[in-house]
């Protein structure tokens, strides 16, 4: 008997992503799913460096109800045996400046266009949720109480065996050696375990993405950038409850993780890579701890957390999430390659929007007339049309180095 059996779907890649979608496409009833991931279990790669944040605000309505799918899922899966750790304990989101307060009215606006529940409070007020947390320079506080975080690793598991109840199945310690193309269309893969049929191709390898979607002759512009963030010792007053928060002026992010501050951000000057750089069957350079980064993430919090100045870090997640030259995810089939299907580029909210990726992902396989906004996600935007490599790198970067842009 083969060890890699064949399948209607196979999802190349085990992380948040993959075995989101994996848990989407059963739940839409496409139950032959075999999920392959190289590492010995799912969630093992990027998704286990993330930082688990989500967070609902957007800029528009449809990026909005996307994050929100991911939370209503998130508390679906609460609710199994195997749970994502989901913690819903709202977000604070912190204006420094009249300018940044003028976008948070804009993005309250959109917050009640899609129906998410967000208030503009005051500073008592978010004193009052987060004691240790200076904000008398804040020009505007939302306040967002649906919003919280997941256990990266956490949330895969679950992902998994919520999937596998539907009858989806995985194989990892497997690795992708190659996708098979025969009369234009995907009919199976080679892997170090032997070969399967299928009829559709996933591609949600991350920051393999580009590497994969090469084997079937499709260049797409998904390159991987550096994200780094720490976590101190445990702190007095940092409790469980405590909400997440945003200060976008400061380009920074954070949470209470097992007592401690966890503090990431967003670099102006990103380090990224060349995907040609690295090969399919070779891991991504291993990320260097860049101490001064991190010691400024740590210097621009201080005026509002001065007593993180001095908190012991103990330990540093850093990774390479993928991000696009336009900030979209690449979702959907190609129609240069007929069942090859992407489900990548997602700058950096691979963990928290994978529910939503998912929902997109079975609309664009299933809706014979599929939304604007996920057609707007295909890979097609970038086969069918001409692009500069070098100048899609440098747009990608700045889609990471403006994250926070208004």
């Amino acid at each position: 008997m083969k060890s890699v059996p064949d399948a209607e779907i196979i999802i190349i890649g085990g992380g948040a992503v993959g075995v989101g979608c994996a848990y989407a496409l059963a739940k839409a009833g496409w139950t032959d799913i075999l999920v392959l991931e190289r590492a010995d279990e799912v969630g093992a790669i990027t998704t286990s460096q993330g930082a688990g944040l989500c967070g609902q605000v957007r800029d528009s309505a449809e990026r909005t109800k996307l994050a929100m799918h991911s939370v209503m899922t998130f508390r679906e899966l609460q609710r199994s045996p195997v749970k994502p750790d989901w913690n819903e304990v709202g977000s604070l989101r912190v204006a420094l400046s009249d300018r940044r307060a003028d976008e948070f009215r804009r993005l309250k606006q959109t917050a009640d266009e899609a129906g998410l529940e967000t208030e503009l409070i005051d500073v008592a007020e978010a004193t009052r949720r987060f004691p240790l947390m200076d904000f008398s320079t804040a020009t505007a506080i939302l306040w967002c109480p649906t919003d919280g975080y997941v256990t990266p690793r956490s949330i895969a598991a679950s992902y998994r065996h919520n999937a596998e109840r539907l009858g989806a199945r995985f194989a990892t310690g497997t690795a992708l050696e190659e996708v098979v193309v025969e009369n234009g269309r995907v009919s199976g893969v080679k892997t170090n375990r032997g070969n399967a049929g299928c009829r559709f191709v996933v591609n949600a390898a991350g920051a393999h993405a580009h590497h994969v979607a090469k084997q079937v002759g499709l260049v797409l512009p998904i390159f991987p950038v550096r994200h780094e963030y720490f976590v101190t010792v445990p702190m007095d007053g940092l409790t469980a409850d405590l909400p997440c928060f945003r200060i976008p002026e400061l380009t920074l992010y954070g949470r209470v993780r097992d007592g401690g501050l966890l503090l990431g951000g967003w670099e102006p000057r990103s380090l990224h890579l060349d995907p040609g750089e690295f090969n399919l069957d070779a891991a991504a350079p291993p990320v260097a701890t860049d101490w001064p980064v991190l010691s400024s993430f740590v210097e621009g919090l201080s005026a509002l957390f001065p007593t993180a100045r001095t908190a012991e870090k103990s330990w540093v997640g850093k990774g390479w999430p993928t991000f696009t030259p336009d900030g979209r995810f690449i979702i959907g089939e190609s129609a240069r390659v007929k069942g090859f299907v992407m489900a990548g580029g997602c700058n950096a909210h691979g963990i928290s929007g994978s529910g939503g990726i998912g929902k997109l992902l079975v609309e664009s396989l299933k809706d014979a007339n599929p939304s604007p906004y996920v057609r707007s996600l295909s890979p097609d935007r970038f086969t069918e049309t001409a692009w500069d490599w070098d100048d899609a790198r440098r747009r990608a970067a700045h889609v990471y180095e403006t994250y926070y842009g208004v």
